[in-house]
């Protein structure tokens, strides 16, 4: 008997069914997989600084507003990953002991804090008074500002450069302190890194601040510290 050829009805159902049962399948992956998607969208942020980088993104506006400042959930991280223009990256924070290498970019957006570690203040400068940068602290202990946490300690050292010089610190307070403590964040007469990031809880804040040590030109930087400027940023082996 020759075989019954399907209806043009019974096709398009059968053609729609396929549509949905991938829709859902790709659906359910991202739900099983929403955070290593999210981690993956951040450590893919690579960007390329340089002085002349620097010196243009230094005279861009950025927002300072904390109450505008969301959650890190994945639709944040990936409207962030497609806005990257927004993001003014004017230096780079690295801590070699726990292992944090970071662009460091002008104010605390969203799209800035999803990607790197977003400046406090619009006057503040590396190497005079306080200097405060934030960070999101993640789930996992090697993304953003999660390893101040983890493994940050009194006496670590922390360099900051801005593509000309090298910055360096060293690590004199680990507290936590209430979320409403901004003070913390305010100019001081004495040279300070100041670093903010969430607790465990989400409720209070992690405080790390670092005394000035000195400062060099990029190129007089030790050999490690200039190695580690020139890795990949966000932990990203």
């Amino acid at each position: 008997m020759a075989e019954k050829k399907q209806t043009p009805k019974k096709h398009r159902w059968r053609w729609l069914w396929t549509v949905l049962f991938i829709f859902l399948l790709a659906i359910s992956l991202a739900l099983i997989f929403n955070e290593q998607i999210k981690n993956w969208l951040i450590s893919s942020y690579q960007p390329r600084i340089s002085r002349k980088s620097v010196q243009s993104n230094q005279k861009k506006k950025a927002s300072y507003d904390f109450s505008k400042v969301k959650s890190l959930d994945f639709s944040t991280v990936a409207n962030a990953r497609w806005n990257t223009a927004d993001i003014h990256v004017v230096g780079e924070i690295l801590m070699p002991q726990s292992k944090v290498h970071l662009p460091i970019a002008k104010g605390i957006s969203n799209e800035v804090l999803a990607l790197t570690a977003g400046t406090m203040r619009p006057d503040q400068k590396m190497g005079e008074g306080n200097y405060p940068l934030a960070g999101h602290h993640m789930t996992s202990q090697t993304i953003l500002f999660s390893p101040l946490y983890w493994k940050t300690r009194v006496g670590q050292k922390i360099y900051l450069t801005d593509a000309k010089r090298v910055y360096e610190y060293q690590v004199s307070v680990r507290k936590f302190i209430p979320a409403t403590d901004v003070q913390v964040i305010a100019q001081t007469k004495q040279k300070l890194v100041t670093l903010i990031t969430c607790d465990a809880t989400g409720a209070n804040r992690l405080m790390i601040r670092g005394k000035y040590v000195k400062q060099m030109a990029y190129k007089d930087a030790p050999t490690s510290v200039q190695k580690g400027f020139h890795g990949s940023f966000n932990n990203r082996s």
